[in-house]
């Protein structure tokens, strides 16, 4: 008794000590720019209250959110479809404060003062965007040519306006293709005093105004971003600008017959390279294979990862929005059967390193970091290696230009109050129901319209009534069409003492990927055996596609104190799963199953 007692005494100490210790700041969750109706959307962690300010030259709309982190390195992403939007960035101001920034196309600018936002709750924004209009050249937008060869090339004089425009930019295996029309251009290469930028000038040469993207993430080759701009002048200038790193090889440039710029990189001790010269010897007598690449290991070496192949190997680094991982893609290649991937500790920087075989021809290598740890640069320092630095501490966005910019007023948000909850007798098993999203959040929109929110409340509703009827006390997060926040759903959990929480979702992807469809569970912390026994039911109940039980770190299944998981009940972008979702039958099937997986748990059969 006494052993005990001392035991419960620390615990408390500890809890307490926990509970006084400064808050860590909430993370940025999810955003998007829909430019059907022209509005950011953006959700945090925390409730936040943003600052927003408009600057001009170029003109780009600067949203920090305080108390909140990115906890990755800066995201560039392009918008396409909407005129004079160019990009939307996300990345880390400072350690308190995450930043997004919708960028607009240089001679394009906006109304600050109709720029309208709207908390929906502390946690979820909505900013609607003013018409985007052509208000001509920027006169910052002129970019100062860094200094050439003291002797320019004697070529005859260029005429004032553009004879070429460049189309399209593309990366390829070796590095980057630029379509053009029009006269031939004759390309330029410099490179930066710090050697950290390669500038590509194709004089008299103008940008298409359809081209997209103009910004483009690469980590390939020793080349993290590359930008193409117009400079300003007589004639005009389309610049190519590529960030490498400082002992990273030169690029050159030539016309291509194909009707294109190619910039590749020099071999050593190569000149420039024309069209219709002969190969450098050394890549003349270099075999070119026709089988697959393989991958013989994937190490983790210290704070990187080596990835090693038995001959030459191409590779792409990407954010996998599916599972948040990120992800080294590596074309026309397998692994070893005997490639097992590193053995990872509580102290590696990663938390998991997956290894998947997409197809026959395409495997990846998915990188989930650590807490406090970001992805760095992607790099090939030979041809068949590659390595993925690993950072530790927040990445933080270069500073703005010291320019004031417009500040616009952010009213602050909806205060969403907490539904009323049932009174539930001492010792009773209670199940907390938390259908997703609600009232004007629809969640995921699928194919034929159908909505998150109406999928999840039917099932949801279900759930909680066949719970019912076993004697089992089920108390819902919302009955009705609602907007409900996070920490509320949370409350009811806490409030009623639950002995479980199951949060009720439908998931999704792109559009033009129909083809996913499946079901996911995701636990955090105390909640794998629930998340099995949900699982094996509504498996077992619906045939649905098996995508698995995962860990994860959402709000309501990480800070709710009893086992909690979150069931991810199908794709609404799925062809498969969308018509079935969109069915009473099947959602009758799909909340029969989520209740006798619960009640297996429960009564421990689970």
């Amino acid at each position: 008794m006494k052993r005990k007692i001392s035991f419960y005494f620390l615990l408390a100490v500890f809890s307490f000590l926990i509970s006084a210790l400064p808050a860590q700041a909430g993370r940025l969750l999810q955003w998007r720019f829909d430019v059907r109706s022209s509005q950011l959307e953006f959700s945090t962690e925390d409730g936040v209250q943003p600052r927003a300010q408009f600057i001009t030259n170029p003109g780009r709309l600067v949203i920090d959110l305080p108390g909140t982190v990115f906890g990755r390195k800066q995201l560039i992403e392009p918008v396409t479809g909407q005129q004079g939007v160019q990009s939307l960035r996300v990345g880390q101001f400072d350690p308190q404060t995450a930043r997004i920034v919708l960028e607009l196309v240089p001679g394009y600018s906006i109304d600050p003062t109709q720029v309208i936002f709207e908390g929906v709750s502390p946690r979820q924004w909505r900013v609607k965007l003013p018409p985007v209009k052509f208000v001509g050249t920027e006169a910052s937008n002129t970019i100062n040519l860094p200094p050439t060869q003291s002797s320019p090339p004697s070529q005859s004089p260029l005429p004032s306006i553009a004879r070429t425009q460049v189309q399209s930019v593309r990366i390829t295996g070796d590095g980057f293709y630029l379509r053009t029309t029009g006269t031939p251009p004759l390309p330029q290469v410099t490179r930066s005093n710090d050697r950290r930028q390669v500038y590509v000038d194709l004089p008299a040469t103008s940008l298409s105004p359809s081209l997209s993207p103009r910004d483009l993430i690469v980590n390939q080759r020793g080349v993290s971003r590359a930008q193409i701009t117009q400079l300003s002048g007589n004639p005009p200038i389309a610049r190519l600008v590529l960030n490498v790193q400082p002992d990273g090889a030169d690029w050159q440039a030539s016309y291509s017959n194909l009707g294109g710029v190619v910039v590749i990189p020099k071999l050593p001790d190569s000149g420039q390279i024309g069209t219709n010269n002969p190969r450098p010897r050394d890549e003349a007598q270099e075999p070119r294979s026709t089988s697959l690449t393989t991958i013989q290991a994937v190490d983790l070496e210290g704070d990187r990862i080596v990835v090693r192949a038995n001959q030459r190997l191409t590779y792409t680094g990407t954010w996998d929005r599916l599972t948040g991982a990120y992800r080294i893609l590596i074309p026309s290649s397998q692994f070893d059967r005997n490639v097992r991937g590193p053995q990872l500790t509580a102290s590696s920087p990663v938390m998991q390193i997956k290894l998947r075989q997409d197809n026959a021809q395409t495997s990846s290598i998915l990188v989930t970091p650590a807490a406090g740890i970001q992805i760095g640069e992607l790099n090939q320092p030979n041809a068949q290696t590659v390595t993925l630095q690993l950072r530790r501490g927040l990445s933080t966005v270069p500073p703005m230009p010291s320019n004031p910019g417009t500040q616009i007023p952010v009213p602050p948000p909806k205060q969403v109050p907490t539904p009323t909850i049932p009174r539930v007798p001492a010792g009773q098993v209670v199940v907390v129901i938390d259908p997703g999203h609600g009232g004007p959040d629809p969640g995921a929109v699928g194919i034929g319209g159908i909505q998150e929110k109406e999928i999840v409340l039917d099932i949801g509703r279900q759930v909680a009534g066949i719970l019912q009827q076993q004697g089992v006390s089920a108390v819902l997060t919302r009955q009705d069409d609602i907007d409900l926040d996070l920490q509320p759903r949370v409350d009811i959990a806490e409030q009623v003492r639950a002995t479980v929480f199951v949060s009720i979702h439908a998931n999704a992807i792109s559009m033009s990927r129909p083809d996913i469809s499946g079901l996911e569970t995701y636990y955090y912390d105390s909640g794998l055996g629930l998340a099995q026994s949900i699982h094996r039911s509504v498996m077992d109940a619906t045939g649905v596609r098996d995508r698995g039980v995962r860990k994860a770190r959402f709000y309501v299944i990480r800070k709710t104190t009893m086992p909690s998981v979150l069931v991810e009940t199908g794709f609404v972008t799925g062809q498969e799963d969308a018509s079935r979702l969109a069915t009473p039958g099947y959602r009758r099937q799909m909340a029969e199953g989520i209740a006798r997986g619960i009640l297996l748990y429960i009564r421990g059969g689970g």
